[in-house]
């Protein structure tokens, strides 16, 4: 029976995003962040308008040299000072003009971003573990940090640019046609090769660009997994080779990073070649027409400056070519993430709210595979009735730690169903499932902050009086005594100021203030000593006493006090049954109690 969910057929990695093209990639970019489109046609009109105060300035060259300067009479230098104050307020409009698009553009752009940021992130949590497993968490963190400041770059200063270089040339266009449209046509034809050019490399340059932010998130994730693991290098003296590692990640970065900028170069060369040769064309043909009569000195003069307003932007497509084609990668990778689909699912408002109240366990001929692997559950059939407090025990890899993340929907299975109170888990909301059952990991992570915070971490409405409470139910007192300050010590990061047992005693604490409904261990008392374990098996009676409670049983001490064990030998159920009876069944329970039993008189 497998159930009326159909089972992954494979779990992917994170999608790369390469299948889309440069403005298919834009253009859903753009859809996820709408901020980005908020107002901008006020934003356009604005550099327009700031675009209009550059092209005033070969309008008044023009008028002052030929009507004022060259006038018939001699200078006339009233016409000389109207055009100059005319010429001042198109420099002031100007300026005006941009600061406002500049002001609007920040503003959306980091709207924007912060959206898309905050989307990619929340859907990184709501993939499969074993999704988020087929890339390491620098990588992730890249996607929705530095990804994401390559866009920014470019939206903000590239996307500025890009507008108000498109108004300009398209104005200068128009005022080349007015003042010589033989000339206009000598430009045009100079420039069109050079956008051919540009289009050209625009691809290879994109996937040059690519390669970088594919080698950023292999550096950043080079980087962190040494600081994290920094005190396994050392004691293992591997420093040596830990630095070869971060340097060829980094060389990778670079030479990527000199890759992109070198087929970019090309562009920027040719642009650079185009617009002196398109300088020296005019000037050449301008000043034949000049003398025969067809152009007037002002007007070859407005001319040139319009060439310069025209041959500026495309000389700056190259840099702004260079920030989209990075910020491109960036899109691809967040949208990456964005598009891999959610293994694990929540069904939000069409999920099901279960009641508070002790919860009822049914596994119906279960099974599961990790990607590309053997499977290490087989047709796992088990009920467990409310209030039960279950030991699950087996070998290293037998797959009792795979029950408790299924349990917990940190996984589906491959096939069956796994029902709480009769309903699929995969019915029921995360709000309502996260609610009624609380898992404890064999290593308790700890967040920034105080034992406060932590504590209620799960519970953020519990007063100091409930989590203090909490501590004397658990019998932890004693030892709180001897933190510096008390529920006010700072844990440090990632708990470091604690030990492996100290975490994991904040951790236990954690959950019996979230007061489950279901409570799963998973070794949870594993990293803690045996005499503090024997003062937590008294608060874990009293916290799982009427709730249903499962243990992964790294020490078969939990076994004994369990109502029932469960024995699981290569992906399957072979034993259940009391503890003492299992011992004198002498089957795999009686064996691994036994090899239990010689290891604790050994020590």
């Amino acid at each position: 029976m497998s159930g009326r969910f159909a089972p992954p057929v494979e779990h992917h990695g994170i999608a790369a995003g390469h299948e889309l093209r440069t403005w298919e990639t834009l253009k859903r970019g753009i859809t996820l962040s709408p901020e980005l489109r908020k107002g901008i046609v006020v934003t356009v009109l604005l550099a327009v308008l700031s675009t209009l105060g550059r092209v005033l300035i070969p309008f008044v060259v023009q008028r002052t040299t030929d009507e004022g300067i060259l006038a018939a009479g001699g200078a006339d230098i009233d016409v000389v000072l109207r055009y100059v104050i005319l010429a001042l307020v198109g420099v002031v409009v100007t300026a005006i003009s941009a600061y406002y698009v500049n002001v609007r553009l920040f503003r959306s752009s980091e709207s924007g971003l912060s959206t898309l940021r905050i989307s990619a992130f929340r859907h990184i949590h709501d993939l499969a573990m074993l999704t988020q497993n087929t890339e390491r968490r620098g990588s992730l963190v890249s996607r929705v940090t530095s990804d994401v400041d390559t866009i920014s770059t470019f939206v903000q200063f590239g996307g500025l640019m890009l507008i108000i270089n498109i108004a300009q040339v398209s104005l200068a266009t128009v005022l080349m046609f007015v003042y010589s449209p033989l000339l206009a046509l000598v430009v045009w034809a100079c420039f069109v090769p050079l956008a051919l050019i540009i289009q050209k490399f625009q691809g290879i340059v994109g996937r040059g660009y690519t390669r970088v932010r594919e080698r950023v998130g292999d550096m950043l994730a080079a980087v962190s997994e040494a600081v994290v693991g920094a005190q396994a290098i050392r004691a293992y003296g591997v420093e040596d080779r830990t630095a070869e590692r971060l340097d060829r990640t980094i060389e990778a970065h670079r030479k990527a990073a000199i890759g992109a900028q070198a087929r970019s170069v090309i562009a920027f060369t040719s642009g650079q070649f185009v617009s002196g040769l398109t300088t020296a064309v005019v000037l050449v043909v301008g000043t034949v027409l000049a003398v025969r009569g067809s152009l007037t000195l002002g007007e070859l003069l407005a001319f040139l400056f319009l060439v310069n307003l025209f041959t500026q932007p495309v000389q700056q497509a190259t840099e702004i070519l260079n920030e989209m084609q990075n910020a491109i990668a960036g899109w691809r990778r967040v949208i990456g993430i964005i598009d891999t689909t959610a293994d694990v699912s929540d069904p939000a408002g069409s999920g099901v709210r279960l009641p508070r109240g002790p919860i009822a366990i049914d596994f119906d001929d279960v099974g599961f595979a990790y990607p590309g692997g053997e499977p290490v559950l087989h047709d796992i059939a088990l009920a467990i009735a409310p209030r039960s407090r279950v030991a699950i025990v087996g070998e290293t890899g037998s797959g009792k730690s795979t029950l408790a993340k299924l349990l917990t929907r940190l996984m589906d299975p491959s096939s069956g169903q796994v029902r709480l109170d009769g309903v699929d888990l995969r019915e029921i909301r995360f709000d309502s499932l996260r609610a009624r059952v609380v898992l404890v990991p064999q290593e308790g992570f700890l967040f920034e902050g105080t034992l406060l915070d932590n504590v209620r971490f799960g519970r953020p409405d519990a007063s100091d009086r409930d989590v203090r409470l909490t501590m004397t139910e658990l019998g932890l007192d004693p030892w709180l005594a001897t933190m510096p300050q008390g529920l006010a010590t700072d844990v440090g990061q990632r708990g470091e100021s604690l030990s492996a047992g100290e975490r994991q005693l904040v951790a236990l604490a954690r959950a019996y203030l979230a007061d489950p409904d279901l409570l799963v261990l998973d070794e949870a008392t594993s990293a803690v000593d045996p005499s503090t374990e024997v003062r937590l098996q008294s608060a874990l009676d009293s916290l799982t006493r009427g709730r249903t409670s499962i243990a992964i049983a790294h020490r078969l001490s939990t076994a004994q006090a369990a109502d029932e064990v469960i024995v699981v030998d290569a992906g399957r159920i072979v034993e259940r049954g009391h503890h003492t009876d299992l011992v004198r069944l002498g089957g795999v329970y009686s064996r691994l109690h036994e090899s239990w039993v010689a290891q604790q008189q050994a020590v």
